[in-house]
């Protein structure tokens, strides 16, 4: 075939959080009419044919009569989505001599992105910066959708041009009308944002002192935390506020949070870019929803809270399937995802928050003996999380229900979520000199190097891991939220009253020792 009737221009795959190069070759020859489509298209890559057809008559273009071949190369990697529509399209045209050097652009540094509509409109599609932070390493320019255009901005570092019709990118090739070099509002790129809207604040909590320092030393350490006690005590406005108290991200943190937002199912939203993800799944979630996978191997919400919180209401209502599937993201940070056709790596660095009532009837403990409950069903319903879950919780603490004197006309003075992100602000930093970590992050080797105990402090919790039965994990975590305590207290050794504080903050742990 005469190499005047090929073209090839250049796209992106999506493959877990990486975005593999992709050539989009195009060859127009004679023969019967057909549209071959070719390279491990997915079905909806496959009906591009159609809306590429349509798009290119509506646009006043002649859809060549013969043979059209179109190879996305490399074969052996999967494409899927509307996004290859925009350069089979422009393909088609150079490759039919309706768009002719000399006169045209040079396409080999230059990828594009696109769903085509049937009137030739440039549609949104997924992944967008994902794939900008990839073309930026191989200094290509991008041509996006208009409305993907922003997005394509927080990644990219070379020219980012937006499109919304066939027609604008035809022109733009041809060199008669350029499109020009996209800018967010201000002329600059955009930056996270920080705090640009009103944040929930701790002081909104009636009461529950206890649980706002709970709250605080989790932050602290970026420790999990579950909450027991009965409904409307506060538990879940309490999950709520802990955004709030964490640092703002970082710019690289935030891009991580972006690009992995920008291939789920809901994808990117710019108003949310810069801020800590807060997800909080239904209990009837399933394990693929959580976790992640499907055929495609997307993100689950524990990605999707990574730098973030993770709030499970109700625990003991999720599927024991789904808990589960908890525990080796909870200690690596990461999940792995492997399907016969697909394999992807996200990152779960998330904190998880979660609240249960005592009991099924949720009136377990309270002074004015209501619980319906018979000790047996209370059991069975605590039952529904597992000990090695259990033991893999940093916190947990009973939060009491509320008492009149709680609703006074005038509140106690409390501190407001400003006061307290302050605190975890410099207890952070304290962790960040010192091992370049948050403490809940620490390796088993960094245990014994940072958490330094004071001779009564070690004292303490040798004679409570013998009377308690603590496991070595639970160990290792007693002393991680010890090393917090101390931080959040500007102390460098880990006194006494941290670690028995630390150990108070584990109620089901103490209760299981004495038979509860």
């Amino acid at each position: 075939m005469d190499r005047d009737h090929l073209a090839t221009l250049l796209c992106r795959a999506q493959v877990g959080l990486t975005a593999p190069l992709v050539q989009v070759e195009v060859a127009v020859g004679s023969g019967l009419p057909s549209f071959h489509l070719v390279g491990l298209p997915a079905t909806v890559v496959r009906e591009s044919r159609d809306r590429v057809r349509a798009a290119l008559l509506s646009c006043g273009f002649e859809f060549p009569g013969g043979q059209i071949v179109v190879n996305l190369a490399p074969a052996e990697i999967p494409k899927e989505g509307g996004r290859f529509e925009l350069p089979i399209a422009l393909g088609i045209l150079i490759a039919s001599g309706q768009l002719r050097p000399p006169g045209i652009r040079d396409c080999s540094a230059c990828e594009l992105y696109g769903e085509l509509g049937l009137g030739g409109e440039i549609k949104s599609v997924r992944g967008i910066l994902l794939a900008a932070a990839h073309a930026c390493r191989d200094g290509h320019e991008l041509i996006v959708p208009a409305v993907n255009a922003d997005e394509a901005l927080i990644a990219a570092t070379t020219p980012v041009r937006g499109a919304s019709h066939l027609r604008d990118v035809c022109r733009h090739f041809a060199c008669q009308e350029p499109l020009r070099a996209h800018a967010s509002v201000n002329g600059e790129r955009p930056r996270p944002l920080r705090l640009s809207r009103p944040q929930p604040d701790v002081s909104e909590v009636r009461g529950q002192s206890q649980a706002k320092r709970a709250l605080l030393i989790a932050a602290a350490g970026s420790h999990s935390l579950l909450m027991i006690g009965p409904p409307g005590c506060g538990k879940s406005m309490l999950a709520q506020r802990l955004p709030g108290l964490l640092p703002p991200l970082t710019d690289a943190e935030a891009l991580d949070c972006a690009a992995i937002a920008s291939i789920s199912a809901a994808g990117f939203d710019m108003e949310a870019f810069g801020r800590r993800p807060f997800r909080s799944p239904h209990h009837t979630a399933s394990p693929v929803s959580l976790v992640g996978g499907g055929a495609h191997a997307r993100p689950g919400e524990i990605s999707l809270a990574h730098h973030g919180v993770l709030f499970l209401d109700e625990l003991p209502e999720f599927d024991r399937q789904v808990l589960e599937a908890l525990r080796e993201p909870l200690e690596a940070g990461v999940v792995r995802i492997s399907r016969a056709a697909a394999h992807a790596d996200y990152p779960a660095e998330f904190q998880l928050v979660a609240a249960m009532n005592p009991c099924p009837c949720g009136l377990l403990g309270d002074p004015a003996g209501t619980c319906r409950c018979t000790p047996a069903q209370a059991q069975r319903y605590r039952a529904r999380i597992s000990g090695p879950l259990l033991d893999r919780l940093d916190l947990h603490i009973h939060v009491p229900r509320l008492e009149a004197g709680d609703f006074a006309d005038t509140p106690p003075r409390v501190e407001c979520t400003a006061a307290l992100a302050a605190r975890v602000a410099s207890a952070r930093s304290r962790q960040l000199a010192r091992q370049g970590r948050c403490n809940a992050r620490l390796t088993d080797a960094e245990v014994d190097d940072c958490c330094t105990l004071e001779p009564p402090a070690r004292a303490l919790l040798d004679r409570t891991m013998r009377h308690l039965r603590f496991s070595a994990r639970t160990r290792q975590r007693i002393l991680k939220v010890a090393r917090s305590i101390a931080d959040v207290d500007g102390r460098e050794a880990i006194a006494e009253a941290h670690v028995s504080e630390a150990v108070m903050l584990r109620c089901l742990d103490r209760e299981r020792a004495a038979g509860v």
